[in-house]
């Protein structure tokens, strides 16, 4: 599949989560989406089959981002709703491997022996991601960050929420609270939570009802309405106990879910409970497609980057200010970690 059909794969399946409300058990099975991706790791990228882990790993590039000891940053990533390795995230892969950082690209779900359903995944698969990139050769274990887009930024957040060792935590398209899930063989909505952890179910947000009229983004409103703020509380991404730096990228113009207020829900929660800084990069004329490296206008998808809210150029223009911005940050925290005790 190209990276065309990944990306935009990852916003209808997001999409259509809210449609499933409406039409459970009507649509076809996946309606009619392509089935999960599995990108290869091409020739700069391994394949990685270690226990419960799949991924693609891609160690770093040159030697500027490189301790006196030749040990380079790192970065767990991790892709959205669309499953297994996509397209979208593949990209953003290789281009921080060409940035000096090496890049552990993990599935956790809808890869070869994980569930095709993203529901109660173990937060625990992100530490055995993590001690795996800490344990790879000229992996600086002191330099790790993690790095996620739409569900992979509610899971970044979260993983950030637990370790403390992380410097650094990015999230696009991000979310204040974790959500149920998503089954297509259930149309669409699980009733489980998307995460566990020690086995037990993370708190979750339930969807709200769907409204033709706001479309996909109305099943997620209930999380800006006062009159739910106990069950936003509950579910609420406990951004205060991370020891990273946090930085949010995000499209005010946004008709998948409620990205930017979110994003400015997270900061909030930080700085009153003396949580790390958030920063929040957001962009009026931008939407879902917001976050990443630059597109070309000549790319075949450029001409789709409105489809999920903001307009073409709004959408690329947001990602050519952020992109260099995420990477900064990424440099920045890098550069403040303290040397590995090792």
């Amino acid at each position: 599949m190209t990276w065309t059909k990944g990306v935009m794969a990852a916003a209808a399946i997001a999409g259509l989560l809210g449609a499933a409300a409406l039409f459970k058990g009507l649509a076809p099975d996946r309606y009619g989406l392509p089935e999960i991706e599995v990108l290869a790791p091409g020739k700069t990228g391994q394949r990685i089959t270690e226990g419960r882990l799949f991924g693609n790993y891609f160690p770093a590039a040159g030697s500027a981002l490189a301790s006196a000891t030749g040990q380079h940053p790192a970065v767990l990533l991790l892709g959205g709703s669309e499953g297994g390795l996509g397209s979208g995230t593949h990209v953003m892969a290789l281009a921080l491997q060409k940035e000096g950082f090496a890049v552990f690209h993990l599935a956790y779900f809808g890869a070869p022996g994980q569930s095709d359903a993203l529901e109660r995944v173990p937060l625990e698969l992100f530490d055995e991601g993590l001690a795996w990139l800490k344990a790879q050769p000229g992996v600086d274990p002191a330099r790790i960050a993690v790095m996620g887009a739409s569900k992979g930024a509610e899971a970044a957040l979260l993983v950030a929420a637990r370790r403390p060792d992380l410097v650094a935590a990015i999230a696009g398209m991000p979310t204040s609270v974790a959500w149920n899930g998503v089954n297509w063989a259930s149309g669409g909505q699980s009733e489980y939570a998307s995460w566990t952890a020690g086995g037990q179910q993370v708190a979750t947000m339930p969807f709200g009802d769907w409204d033709q009229a706001q479309g996909i983004i109305s099943v997620y409103r209930k999380v800006e309405d006062p009159a739910h703020q106990a069950a936003a509380a509950r579910a609420a991404i406990p951004v205060e106990r991370a020891r990273a730096k946090v930085l949010l990228v995000c499209g005010e113009a946004e008709t998948m879910w409620p990205a930017c207020p979110m994003a400015r829900q997270v900061a909030a929660r930080s700085t009153a409970r003396r949580g790390p800084p958030v920063t929040v990069l957001a962009y009026k004329d931008a939407g879902h497609f917001v976050f990443g490296p630059p597109i070309a206008r000549e790319h075949p998808v450029y001409d789709r980057l409105g489809e999920y809210g903001g307009s073409i150029a709004g959408n690329a223009a947001a990602r050519a200010d952020s992109w260099p911005k995420v990477i900064a940050f990424l440099k920045q925290a890098a550069d403040a970690a303290p040397a590995d005790p090792a």
